[in-house]
């Protein structure tokens, strides 16, 4: 089992995991929908049947969820446990009888991603920039890609000298205490949504009842939750778009979606063919 424990304990790592747990009790029908509309529109498709899905770095399980939903055959798996456990509880409370794993793993375990087998459609959105080895984890997940399967990714996209002042704000997060982490939270909320009312932000970090607060975001996703996530999420690397695609050409890729950030804060999202094969089906 994996122990990143002492990692946290340090300020070397954000626990991912204890966000995404918080942010399933916020899970319901309408984000759960949100989750599958974000998936079906870069795959062009809502029907995952008998399909196979690997969601790298599950962190809430939603996207799984979203995928068991589509009729795929699911595969989770985190660095985090905590994450795992979230995974867990939201697939006990939604989907008991699924066809849905879930097992504590780390994408840079190379001998552990061999094991994996290749599927269908593999996923992972927002993850492989945090694992401190941004390319390897680029890399091990591509080779989990079934002959004509899809890979959907999204990288942070690389702002320069602001990406740099991010990187410090989270390491200085990682490393503070209670008060200097939620005063670095509130400071970036105030910079991130400073065009939206002052009342609206706050009732945001106070957990309240707002519109805001409560309505499900893009992917059916939580902004605190998603604030607490970009503010602490290190380790954090970043990348061009034109870095994405040059890297995945030369392993067998073709472009076939994006969605870039138009050069701001934010994640570029990417989904890509695996061009080696003939339409076989994948391993299972």
């Amino acid at each position: 089992m994996i122990d990143d424990r002492n990692e946290v304990l340090t300020g070397d790592r954000f626990a991912f995991g204890s966000n995404w747990r918080a942010f399933i009790e916020l899970v319901d029908e309408r984000r759960i929908k949100a989750a599958v509309d974000s998936l079906g529109g870069p795959l062009g498709t809502t029907d995952l049947t008998g399909r196979t899905f690997l969601d790298v770095g599950c962190g809430s399980g939603l996207f799984s969820l979203a995928a068991h939903r589509m009729g795929a055959r699911v595969r989770s798996f985190d660095h985090d446990a905590e994450s795992v456990a979230a995974t867990i509880e939201l697939r006990e409370r939604f989907a008991a009888d699924a066809a849905w794993t879930a097992t504590q793993g780390s994408i840079l375990d190379e001998e552990g991603v061999t094991g994996l087998g290749r599927f269908d459609v593999v996923y992972s959105w927002g993850v492989l920039h945090h694992t401190g080895d941004l390319w390897r984890a680029m890399d091990l997940t591509s080779r989990l890609v079934a002959p004509d399967g899809l890979l959907f990714i999204s990288v942070y996209n690389d702002q320069g000298l602001e990406s740099r002042m991010w990187r410090r704000v989270k390491r200085r997060y990682n490393r503070s205490g209670a008060l200097a982490r939620r005063l670095l939270v509130l400071a970036s909320a105030a910079y991130l949504y400073r065009r939206r009312a002052p009342a609206g932000v706050l009732a945001m970090m106070r957990g309240g009842n707002t519109a805001f607060v409560r309505s499900p975001r893009a992917r059916g996703m939580s902004a605190k939750h998603d604030l607490v996530d970009w503010v602490g999420g290190y380790p954090f690397e970043v990348a061009k778009p034109e870095q994405v695609f040059a890297f995945m050409r030369e392993r067998g890729f073709e472009l076939r979606y994006l969605k870039t950030c138009a050069g701001g804060l934010g994640c570029n999202e990417y989904v890509f063919e695996r061009g080696d094969g003939s339409g076989a089906p994948a391993d299972r």
